[in-house]
């Protein structure tokens, strides 16, 4: 057998194969759009629920329990400039004035422990400046 006739039949098979390959299967079921968007909505469902789990777990567990957790006790707090507070801080039977400062803590006043309420004498956040000028005066 020569060569050519070999050609021939190639020749002549190849659109055969080409057209049988490019005919895509039929598809057996279309996705359902509506089970899709379940599934997807309730990973998500999941996934919110272990991170609101975990994170509620993450607050349990920081918590002192115990002696440690009425050791100290943040009393007030406010800012006297952009990165600066001056906060009153429980420790016992005494109260210590402290100014905080990025990458520093000082001790400004050690007061004895008062009875926290809203009376003139302590005003309820709005006044906190001129009440702590007031007790620094009163003990100094």
């Amino acid at each position: 057998m020569s060569p050519r006739p070999v050609f021939l039949v190639t020749l002549l098979l190849t659109p055969a194969v080409w057209a049988t390959s490019a005919v895509p299967p039929a598809p057996t079921s279309a996705p359902d759009l509506g089970s899709s968007a379940l599934q997807m909505v309730l990973g998500l469902l999941l996934v919110l629920g272990l991170l609101l789990g975990t994170l509620w777990l993450l607050k349990r567990i920081s918590q002192p329990r115990g002696a440690k957790a009425g050791l100290m006790r943040v009393i007030a707090a406010t800012s006297v400039g952009a990165r600066e507070r001056v906060v009153i801080l429980e420790l016992g039977n005494s109260w210590l004035v402290l100014g905080v400062a990025p990458g520093r803590v000082s001790t400004l006043a050690e007061i004895p422990r008062q009875e926290v309420s809203t009376s003139p004498e302590m005003p309820a956040g709005r006044d906190f400046p001129a009440w702590l000028k007031h007790m620094v005066e009163r003990r100094g």
